[in-house]
């Protein structure tokens, strides 16, 4: 090689002495991700693609998995450079391709580093003849001189035979002390070695599974070259999650607890802390035509131990089955698997890609696009449970919003029991079932479906917080609290709102204030979080403060318009005047789509308007509103408890009074 050293950044790597460092501190760089880093050194900046860098760190090695290999080799050396992938100051990846080094890098000739290690040699050498010129002092009694020992080319001098003194033994006794000592000690090693053999053997025969007991799914990566593909991905690791939780005793964190990690290539122990497991699964996927490649690996995560690696390759009509397969090979392997019986019903894979682009597009907030895709699952397949989940929960998640619930509160219901007919394994079906129970006011089914989701899936987050609605709808507040902390335990990210919500409903609304304070300082722009503070403001009766962050939740919701417009309706009326301008806004609306009488009832509760919230409240009684359930926690209503009306309206939904 023409140069052996580079340095780039606060770094210098010496290719010949195979090491790294920085600020003349080395650093500690394993062999594969050093002999990678060398090799993107040496290309000068050039692109070098995974296929190059396979075969220069494996060659002919057999059963190993380089693409996996690849990716912690270049993980581990963006943690050691401290490097950003998205921003990257040293390692550039080429999407679908492979690898450069970028930057300043600056090549030390290899003369010039022979050259200053000569002369740290001759230094050394005149500093050793300066020091034999002087006469040394005489050696003190008893030592040997130093010019006195023998060369290592010389013979030693011969030594005259020792004459035996009369203090010494005779020789026949001393020869019978050394074979004891001898027999002894060859006693000893021939014990240890029996054990240690035996220990070894044992081991061998069986080895010491290693103890884990959680584990967190990392999203997969898509190395198709194509972001389109971006749900695939993502639709394959919440599979893979769901389906390990399935079949195996381990606790699975949940898909939205780890999506927070997508892409941040953070040292794995350090995430493994972070979710509180004692594993991690990583992996990639890509998708070319009709051909699907897998890899994941198994990680030890407190020691970033590799431990099992798979690569699964299938066409497009066998992905389906791909997720369990998987998941029952890593339960076996961790000694955890529990038997789950195949399915037996063909899945249409168009279907399949269906339900998962409908999934991908729901958890980014889109219930409307995320319906269309789940309907087109159920019409490809119309025997598809997944499918049937997905729209039940289309139909009920849109009760809230946009959907008339006198229409979509049934439909909610028919897909959820079809989904649970047609899969009575699926958490997700009986969840839908048990919420389209509730909202049809047919409590004990609902309670039992509920729990049942549970059942079938101890980690999975939401049936915990759904079912804190319902006990706070009940006025058992103090377990509703309890069940929410469950669901926050699971999944802290799914709804980091669900604490506050359950306190306000318990009307706790200091409690509910702190836990979001606290939440915010984590993540300030989340803008469900200030609609929460708001409305824990708005119930303790600090209107000025729940109109501050009524403005902050639309900023960072992206309407600056509306949020100008609510800080000047309140320095011009105060809150009053808000309550009016939400009035009007509402009747606009309600012009060209459905607005449910329950966002009426809430304005003129609070204006104290009587006639206008009962006839608000009873036209939500007749539609089965879903918020009507909740209408007893909120101190805005606080006004009509006495008033026959109102305690009819509560006595037809079947819900324990509070007055």
């Amino acid at each position: 090689m023409a140069v052996s050293v580079y340095k780039f950044g606060d770094f210098k790597l010496d290719c010949d002495r195979f090491e790294l460092y920085r600020a003349g501190r080395s650093l500690k760089l394993e062999r594969k991700p050093m002999e990678l880093l060398v090799l993107l050194a040496t290309r000068n900046g050039n692109l070098v693609t995974r296929t190059e860098i396979a075969e220069h760190l494996w060659g002919r090695e057999v059963f190993v998995d380089t693409e996996h290999g690849i990716n912690t080799a270049i993980r581990k050396i963006r943690e050691i450079l401290n490097d950003d992938p998205v921003q990257s100051r040293f390692v550039q990846t080429v999407t679908g391709k492979g690898y450069r080094l970028i930057g300043s890098i600056i090549e030390v000739p290899v003369e010039a580093v022979t050259s200053t290690a000569q002369q740290s040699d001759q230094s050394s050498s005149s500093r050793n003849r300066r020091v034999g010129d002087i006469n040394p002092p005489p050696p003190p009694a008893g030592a040997v001189a130093i010019q006195d020992l023998p060369t290592p080319n010389e013979d030693p001098p011969p030594q005259p035979p020792a004459s035996p003194s009369k203090d010494q033994p005779p020789p026949f006794r001393n020869s019978r002390v050394l074979v004891w000592l001898l027999g002894s000690a060859v006693l000893v090693l021939l014990i240890l070695a029996v054990t240690l053999g035996a220990r070894i053997l044992r081991n061998r025969l069986h080895p010491t599974a290693p103890k884990i007991t959680s584990l967190a799914v990392l999203p997969l990566d898509n190395l198709s070259g194509d972001p389109a593909q971006n749900y695939f991905a993502d639709g394959m690791t919440d599979e893979l999650t769901t389906m390990l939780a399935k079949n195996s005793t381990l606790r699975i964190v949940s898909r939205t607890s780890v999506m927070q990690y997508k892409g941040a290539h953070r040292p794995l122990p350090e995430i493994a802390r972070e979710l509180g497991v004692d594993g991690i699964l990583e992996g990639s996927i890509s998708r070319s035509g009709d051909n699907v490649h897998m890899t994941i690996q198994l990680i030890q995560a407190p020691t970033d131990t590799h431990l099992w690696a798979e690569s699964y390759d299938r066409n497009a009509n066998d992905v389906v089955t791909l997720p369990n397969e998987a998941a029952q090979a890593i339960a076996k392997r961790l000694g955890g698997a529990t038997l789950q019986p195949a399915s037996a019903r063909y899945v249409n894979p168009e279907a399949h890609d269906a339900y998962l682009r409908g999934r991908y597009i729901w958890f980014q907030g889109d219930n409307e696009a995320a319906g269309k895709y789940f309907r087109r699952a159920i019409e490809l397949q119309p025997d598809y449970a997944p499918g049937w989940a997905g729209l039940a929960t289309y139909y009920g998640q849109g009760t809230f919003y946009d959907l008339d619930p006198r229409v979509a509160n049934p439909k909610a219901s028919e897909a959820a029991k079809k989904a649970v007919e047609l899969d009575p394994s699926l958490p997700w079906a009986h969840l839908a079932l048990g919420a389209s129970m509730f909202f049809d006011w047919n409590w004990p089914q609902a309670e039992q479906e509920i729990e049942r989701a549970i059942e079938l899936n101890p980690d999975f987050a939401e049936p915990y917080h759904f079912r804190a609605k319902v006990l706070n709808a009940f006025g058992r507040n103090s377990e509703a609290i309890e069940s929410e902390k469950k669901a926050m335990e699971l999944d802290p990210f799914e709804r980091p709102f669900g604490m506050a919500l359950a306190l306000n409903f318990s009307r706790q609304y200091d409690a509910a204030i702190d836990d979001v304070r606290s939440r915010l300082e984590g993540t300030p722009q989340d803008a469900m979080l200030h609609w929460m503070l708001c409305e824990a403001y708005r119930r303790k009766g600090d209107l000025k403060q729940a109109a501050k962050e009524w403005e902050t939740g639309m900023l960072l919701s992206g309407n600056k318009e509306e949020a100008e417009n609510i800080r000047l309706t309140y320095e011009k009326g105060g809150y009053q005047a808000l309550l009016l301008r939400q009035v009007a806004n509402f009747k606009k609306q309600s012009a060209t789509q459905y607005v449910s009488p329950m966002q009426f009832a809430l304005q003129y509760a609070q204006l104290g308007r009587r006639d206008e919230t009962l006839a608000s409240l009873e036209e939500a009684r007749q539609q089965h509103a879903p918020d009507l359930l909740w209408v007893q926690n909120d101190p805005a209503y606080d006004f009509l408890h006495s008033d026959e009306r109102y305690r009819a309206i509560i006595k037809a939904t079947g819900l324990p009074p509070k007055y």
